[in-house]
């Protein structure tokens, strides 16, 4: 793939990152996020509020695969909206190639976020609908790709996933690990600097699971990679763990 490194992403105002030195692919700052506040960051609605997470600080470059670990509440699933600009934290700074996402409009947001992040979810979320070129390609559709080049990069991602003779089967016609393939295909469709998986192998059986491991090592290499997960051997393909315990880091080790 002809990937473009950090450095050369564009900005939300469409600008070159080109600051003096090697910006991280994903930075996160004094992030504290309470659900319940309400008007505006920072501020409480009076009601209860839930502190999710406390004062969290990690970055990943891009090449590095970054494993999230933690018990169920621990704050994982509030990283991950975070990252990908779903969620504002009530506090601190989410930077995505060094364009910090708190400061930004919902718009902006989403456009960065299908510009530069793909998202490979637990469950797949594939339209059962469509076949496996067309979930792929979906993301394409709404960028205002054009439908013969939405079709050729479809394939050719299916074929570099072992699905080339697959691509025209519905999900119900595909295996657990299979759907999970075309899940990562279709979040590497637009050729995101940004990988963000969420219990990637949760559904799958041990060994497809080790088949899409071995996936995502080879997507890492070239891009920053986000993986959330409860399973010693996801986590195991990891560069480095962050654990987190009641919204707080407690480790943050290769």
């Amino acid at each position: 793939m002809n990937h473009r490194t950090p450095q050369q992403a564009t900005a939300s105002d469409g600008r070159a990152n080109d600051g003096g030195g090697p910006t991280a692919a994903v930075r996160l700052e004094g992030i504290t996020h309470e659900y319940g506040a309400s008007g505006g960051r920072g501020r409480s609605s009076g009601d209860r509020t839930v502190t999710a997470l406390q004062d969290v600080s990690f970055d990943i470059q891009a090449g590095d695969i970054v494993g999230l670990e933690g018990p169920s509440g621990s704050g994982k699933s509030t990283i991950l909206h975070a990252v990908t600009g779903l969620l504002v934290p009530t506090a601190g700074t989410v930077e995505l190639l060094g364009t910090d996402l708190t400061e930004l409009s919902d718009r902006k947001r989403t456009r960065i976020r299908r510009r530069h992040v793909g998202i490979v979810f637990q469950r797949f979320h594939l339209l059962p609908s469509l076949s496996a070129r067309a979930n792929v390609a979906l993301p394409l559709v709404q960028a205002g790709i054009p439908r013969s080049t939405r079709r050729e990069r479809a394939e050719t991602l299916l074929e570099q996933v072992g699905l080339g003779d697959r691509s025209t089967h519905l999900p119900g016609e595909l295996s657990g690990g299979e759907r999970q393939r075309v899940a990562i295909a279709r979040a590497l469709v637009t050729d995101p600097d940004i990988i963000v998986a969420d219990e990637p192998t949760g559904e799958l059986d041990t060994a497809t699971g080790d088949d899409v491991l071995d996936l995502l090592t080879d997507i890492g290499r070239e891009r920053a990679v986000l993986v959330a997960s409860h399973d010693d051997a996801t986590l195991s393909v990891a560069d480095r763990v962050v654990t987190l315990r009641d919204g707080r880091v407690v480790s943050n080790a290769g």
